[in-house]
């Protein structure tokens, strides 16, 4: 069975993807707690299209 390796998102250092890892796609809690606390204070977001629902509520 061949292994697969991902970067963590945090760190990059390189993990092991298998059921084995409690936090995957991280390499540890600390890496995941990281990652929560930059979405919790919007440091990381995904970006969004202005949609005309959104342009009608601005112009209220």
């Amino acid at each position: 069975m061949n292994k697969k390796f991902i970067k963590c998102p945090t760190c990059e250092k390189e993990v092991e993807w298998s059921d084995e890892n409690p936090w995957r796609p991280f390499c540890s809690d600390r890496c995941r707690m990281i990652d929560l606390g930059e979405w919790v204070n919007e440091t990381r977001k995904i970006p969004a299209e202005d949609t005309p629902l959104s342009e009608e509520m601005d112009k209220k």
